[in-house]
């Protein structure tokens, strides 16, 4: 019995011992070969944690697996007595058996939370390792590298490529004019095209028998068009080339290729070149390739190269320094194998003398022709073409507009301006709208004094001696440059000499400045934003006819 009693003790001690901390990791030696390590989860959201890392878990079942071994060794110990009082003294007390029905509850438990652990890890080791909502955040997170392709089905539509955009017909016809004055205001508006250009029957032959001849010889030449504005120029070499283009139809000449460029549509007097190899081949290159391009190809002969005929308008804005721009249009026609005609338009009449240097005037040739100013007389048959026998003005209202638009400057445009604003004051200031009486000179000259009164030209009625004299050498200079633009220095030169012309004392170049500037400050001229002083540069605000109208009103 001694000896019993002291192996219990023994092993109570030794159980004691063995929950003690210093006993874990010998615990954990004997539980891992055995259960191994498997994930337990708390949380479904929380992330999975092997078993061995968790203290609690350890804890019990170290204690199950120590206790578990206690009983078993007990057990076969027990069997080698047969005494009853022995069997007594070893029988398990009620706080013993409630212990251990506790400890299998929780074996249970660890049984249970093992088996959905493991379950899960199956779940994962088929799936993704990584969590879900990881995964989330990094695929939101995570930049894609392509764009997704979109994979067109038969149903989805496509976006039209090559389509010309329309537009939708009217749902009502265009209102008729409902008098006579609207009418009358229709056609006389600018835009409006005529039935024939009267005036200008001589300037047409010339122009058409010109172009004509080159095209029919398969040569090449310059021909310069000078004119003050409004007075047909460019409106006529239209009516050359579309009469030209069908006789080409009709096979009474040889087919050809027409072309025009617009000075003032470019920002770059080089830019010249880039246009024109666009529309002759409707290739893209820029300024310098397509100058070398059209360079060969005016110089290389061609078996059945069609003659170009190309329009230069604005020819004045074409200017350079070194002037290679001109040069280069006038001398291609001069090559043999070229098969180009130029023609150009300008405003003033000399400018090949003005502006050109010999080498650039020589090529330009004697070929020239200039558009005079309309008279009153060819100004009156131009309105009485576009009204086309709608009797709406009386003979001494339009006698008066034609004369007052040729004594100022003979602009065909400023004409119909004038008289379109005449019939619509006749027609508001009717009483009833349907009966309109004819434009009479009431009409015309309060149509006149707006056009000629507007703020420019009362602020150049109300401006200094100094400053109305300073704009009258503007344009002295601009005339005998033959450009919109110049210095302050060469406008000063003139505005001396006119001094001289009046009378008055010449002013210094500080007080010429101070006029300059007072000037541009009521946007009478435009000046050059920079610190040159005589060397900046100057330009109209306003139209040059406004200025003369208003100083000849003084």
């Amino acid at each position: 019995m001694s000896c019993l009693k002291s192996h219990q003790i023994s092993l109570s001690f030794s159980v004691s011992r063995a929950t003690t901390p210093s006993r874990r990791k010998d615990l954990k030696a004997i539980k891992e070969p055995s259960l191994g390590v498997l994930p337990e989860v708390d949380n479904e959201n929380s992330p999975m944690l092997p078993t061995a890392m968790t203290p609690r878990s350890s804890k019990r079942k170290s204690a199950q697996l120590v206790s578990s071994r206690i009983r078993r060794q007990l057990g076969t110990q027990l069997d080698f007595n047969s005494d009853g009082e022995d069997d007594e003294e070893f029988l398990p007390s009620k706080k013993e058996l409630q212990s251990s029905s506790e400890d299998e509850e929780e074996e249970e438990k660890v049984d249970s939370d093992e088996e959905v652990a493991v379950k899960k890890s199956k779940r994962g080791a088929s799936g993704s390792r990584t969590p879900r909502s990881t995964q989330k955040t990094r695929s939101s997170t995570r930049t894609p590298r392509k764009t997704p392709s979109k994979k067109t089905t038969p149903n989805t539509p496509r976006t039209p490529r090559h389509i010309t955009p329309s537009i939708p017909s009217r749902s009502l016809p265009a209102r008729q004019p409902a008098n006579v004055l609207e009418e009358a205001s229709t056609r006389l508006h600018v835009s409006a095209v005529p039935d024939s250009l009267p005036c200008r029957e001589q300037e047409f032959q010339d122009v058409y028998s010109f172009v004509e001849s080159k095209i029919m010889d398969g040569t090449g030449g310059c021909m310069y068009i000078s004119g003050v504005p409004g007075t047909g120029k460019t409106a006529t070499v239209h009516e050359v080339m579309r009469c030209l283009q069908h006789a080409s139809d009709m096979d009474e000449i040889p087919p050809f290729h027409f072309i025009e460029i617009n000075g003032m549509k470019m920002t770059d007097p080089h830019q010249a070149y880039v246009q024109i190899l666009q529309k002759m081949t409707g290739q893209k290159a820029t300024a310098d390739h397509a100058a070398a391009l059209l360079e060969k190809r005016f110089s290389s002969p061609a078996p059945r190269k069609e003659t170009t005929v190309l329009l230069v308008d604005e020819l004045d804005l074409l200017w350079t320094r070194k002037q290679n721009v001109m040069y280069n249009l006038f001398d291609w026609p001069t090559r043999r194998h070229a098969r180009l005609v130029v023609l150009t338009i300008a405003n003033t009449m000399d400018l090949p003398e003005r502006i050109m240097i010999n080498r650039v005037a020589s090529r330009l040739g004697l070929t020239r022709m200039s558009f005079q100013p309309y008279s009153f007389k060819q100004l009156q048959q131009i309105i009485m073409s576009r009204l086309n026998k709608v009797k709406a003005f009386e003979e001494d209202a339009l006698q008066l507009v034609s004369r007052k638009v040729a004594a100022l400057s003979g602009d065909a445009r400023r004409c119909l301006d004038i008289c379109r604003r005449a019939t619509e004051i006749c027609e508001h200031s009717a009483p009833n709208p349907s009966s309109t009486g004819l434009v009479g000179m009431t009409h015309v000259m309060e149509a006149l004094n707006e056009m000629f009164s507007s703020a420019y030209v009362t602020a150049i009625k109300c401006a200094s001696v100094q400053e109305q004299l300073f704009l009258r050498a503007v344009i002295a200079e601009f005339r005998r440059l033959g450009l919109e633009e110049s210095t302050f220095q060469q406008v000063f030169v003139q505005h001396q000499a006119l001094c001289r012309v009046e009378g008055l004392q010449p002013i210094t170049v500080l007080e010429g400045l101070a006029v300059c500037q007072r000037l541009g400050a009521c946007r009478l001229l435009l000046l050059e934003p920079s610190r040159l002083g005589v060397q900046q540069r100057v330009r109209l605000n306003v139209s040059q006819d406004d200025i003369l109208y208003a100083l000849k009103a003084d």
